[in-house]
């Protein structure tokens, strides 16, 4: 199926009212992966803010050094420079989910969800992924944010491994989504919630503590090759998931050194 929605910075970046995030946006018919690029173009501080996008991917990754798989004009695979940033990784991993799953709210109305630490789940299935790299540049704390939305695919466009664990906008909707609209809805998204965090951390985990698919749920997770099991009762923006061990006494699992066993 032709859809009539290829990616285009002028679409993108018109009456997008956004302070800091796409005030520059590249976009790439293909690339091995959108966060390499970022980091190529964080040398220079004045690229702060900078959205760059590609139609496919032919190395991008995942959070466990996972691949993200996609064909062309199927996804929305895009990477957001912070060249220069005092948040924490673990504060703007929650501040990301947060802002893409309410923007997914508003395109479809969709219940959306989020897996710990950020995956972005619809009818209980993931829609997208978010990974969050982090450099230390010229003396300046650099991030990349990488974001993968699956937009177009049928069921029958995902691997068999992830065919029942997966979805897309379309499926979930039923409709057929503009991936500009989105893309738009997405930034928008992200530069009112960084704005946000730079002054009240406490609402971003009450936000994302409202959406948590675990919260208050019985978990299994794998910590530096332990596995350990709990409910999980909390989140701390700076140290992780706040999990009650069956074992007892109480554990925090930062997202870098954990996932959850599926």
């Amino acid at each position: 199926m032709n859809f009539n929605d290829k990616l285009d910075c002028d679409k993108i970046k018109e009456n997008l009212l956004c302070k800091r995030i796409g005030t520059d946006i590249v976009i790439f018919s293909s690339t091995s992966s959108t966060n390499d690029v970022a980091w190529e173009y964080a040398l220079n501080e004045n690229n702060d803010g900078l959205v760059i996008f590609a139609e496919k991917q032919s190395a991008g990754r995942g959070r466990n050094g996972n691949r993200w798989l996609d064909e062309p004009g199927q996804s929305l695979l895009f990477s957001v420079l912070l060249a220069d940033s005092d948040f924490d990784a673990e504060t703007l991993s929650l501040t990301c989910a947060v802002a893409i799953a309410e923007a997914i709210d508003k395109v479809g109305k969709h219940q959306v969800k989020i897996k710990w630490p950020n995956d972005i789940i619809v009818n209980s299935k993931k829609l997208a992924g978010i990974l969050i790299e982090s450099k230390k540049i010229q003396g300046r704390n650099s991030f990349v944010i990488g974001i993968g939305i699956n937009c177009h695919q049928q069921k029958e466009a995902f691997d068999k491994q992830i065919e029942n664990i997966a979805t897309s906008l379309d499926i979930a909707s039923g409709n057929v989504c503009d991936r500009i609209s989105v893309a738009k809805r997405i930034l928008v998204g992200l530069d009112y919630w960084l704005g946000k965090i730079e002054k009240n951390k406490k609402m971003i985990t009450q936000q994302w503590c409202s959406r948590s698919v675990q919260l208050n749920q019985r978990i299994e997770l794998s910590y530096n090759g332990k596995n350990f099991i709990g409910n999980c009762i909390g989140i701390d923006p700076q140290k992780g998931l706040i999990v009650q061990l069956e074992t007892g006494g109480v554990r925090m699992f930062d997202a870098g050194h954990c996932s959850i066993i599926k």
